[in-house]
């Protein structure tokens, strides 16, 4: 069939059908279009607002956590003497017995053993075996010809798995052996020689009183007096005589007497609660942006269900309890209260007052070192709210389901209005082409009938 190009365009009738199919067009569904189309902006909108505010929570719950975690906010045990004693915080509850008084009387000690000079570690030390002891374990060290130098020998000990450590030292007069073992008198060693080893070999013995290597150092156990309890500890690392507190004893120092207590973050507290006190309050407000009906106009999540539960969730912090004993126990305990737009207020002269009064009890209560459901720290209580509102069936999460839905929704709307638009202006082309067509023919029969018309009155004439 041909295509009748100047019937489709108008051309030759005088009527635009091009224009007025997308006139018609337009009006038809120009309307129903912008409607879906403010819809669709609104809603992006929305998404965008509520992705923020979730962004804004997160940001808000991670960085607390974060936070919390550095030692400047946790009550740290100190030593008023870290040259003889330093100390530490052990992970898994809370330092008991503090403050104590120490008294470092001995040191923890190795047993040392050095044996006689040799030209260089490449000298020989012998063939056979040797028999090493540490308590009731016994290993047995081997030195067979083609290896049997002063450094395989040390290796041979190193291998061995015995606890205790062999080098070779070396200076301007030779090479020596040196045996060092774990401190504490339980890790005393001995070295006897087998029946198979050689002249050589034997020179490096010890049976616990003599032999043919020298005694430099015995193995003993460090001894401490702890408010006047004497205590007795094969290593320098102190770990069972004060609960979740380590202790490095450094030196001894018999008479002297050290202080071991707790160095409670005052300062930091105080900071810490000012901290969350602002950035609450900046979420909140823009919160209360995101919901706010004025005259005539309201917010985009004003309606939205999962962001007025995530404002009532933040609110009710001030009285969440974040400790399950102490004379504190909620933020509202120091001083922190709500205001009518539902943000807070400080009353820093109540925090202040709360802090010097019991300055453990505040960082407890805030940060407590082992945290529990009923026991949460203010950090923990945030994150609970946060995982509350972001979790599967949470409120947050419910309402991105909900946006992304009406999203998917109003695409399809879009998409069939496009579709519906090109068959309508199909039909119109169609309807104005067919119009077209016969106004041509009209055209050509008005013309011919012009035309006989002048022919009979010329003939008249």
């Amino acid at each position: 069939m041909a295509i009748d190009i100047a019937g489709t365009l108008g051309i030759g009738s005088g009527i635009n059908t091009a224009q007025l199919v997308a006139d018609l067009t337009n009006a038809t569904f120009g309307p129903r279009a912008s409607v879906v189309n403010e819809r669709v902006s609104t809603n992006d909108a929305r998404i965008s607002a509520l992705a923020s505010a979730k962004s804004a929570l997160g940001t808000f719950s991670t960085a607390l956590t974060e936070l919390l975690k550095t030692s400047g906010y946790r009550g740290q045990p100190a030593s008023s003497d870290p040259t003889v004693a330093s100390v530490g915080l052990m992970q898994g509850g809370v330092p008991a017995g503090l403050p104590a008084q120490l008294e470092v009387l001995q040191l923890a000690t190795a047993q040392v053993l050095q044996s006689s000079t040799l030209t260089a570690s490449s000298a020989v030390a012998g063939t056979g075996s040797l028999t090493l002891t540490v308590g009731s374990e016994s290993k047995t060290i081997t030195l067979a010809s083609g290896a049997n130098t002063l450094a395989d020998l040390a290796t041979a000990i190193n291998a061995s798995g015995a606890g205790v450590t062999a080098s070779v030292m070396t200076d301007q007069n030779g090479a020596r052996l040196v045996l060092k073992g774990a401190t504490g008198e339980s890790k005393a060693f001995t070295l006897t020689a087998g029946a198979d080893a050689d002249a050589d070999l034997q020179r490096f013995t010890w049976d616990g009183a003599a032999g043919g290597m020298t005694r430099n150092q015995t193995a003993g156990n460090a001894h401490i007096r702890l408010d006047n309890v004497e205590m007795a500890f094969e290593s320098n690392e102190v770990t069972t005589a004060i609960p979740f507190v380590r202790i490095n004893l450094n030196k001894a120092a018999p008479g002297t007497t050290v202080t071991l207590a707790t160095d409670q973050p005052s300062a930091t507290m105080n900071d810490l609660v000012q901290e969350y006190v602002s950035a609450y309050n900046e979420l909140k407000r823009a919160l209360n942006s995101a919901t706010a009906i004025t005259a005539g106009t309201t917010g985009l999540l004003t309606a939205d269900p999962g962001v007025r539960e995530m404002s009532r969730r933040l609110g009710a912090m001030v009285g969440t309890q974040l400790a399950d004993s102490g004379p504190y126990r909620t933020l509202s305990d120091l001083g922190v209260r709500t205001e009518r737009d539902g943000t807070l207020s400080l009353d820093t002269a109540k925090l202040e007052a709360a802090i010097q009064a019991d300055p453990a009890a505040v960082t407890q209560m805030l940060n407590p070192t082992v945290p529990s459901a009923s026991n949460p720290g203010i950090a923990g209580a945030l994150k609970d709210v946060t995982d509350y509102l972001n979790g599967p069936d949470g409120p947050l999460t419910s309402s991105t389901t909900t946006y992304d839905k009406l999203k998917a929704s109003l695409q399809k709307d879009l998409d069939k209005l496009e579709e519906q638009r090109g068959t309508y202006s199909d039909q119109l082309t169609k309807t104005y082409g067919n119009m077209q067509t016969r106004l041509l023919k009209l055209q050509a029969t008005q013309s011919y009938l012009d035309q006989q018309i002048k022919a009979w009155n010329s003939s008249n004439d």
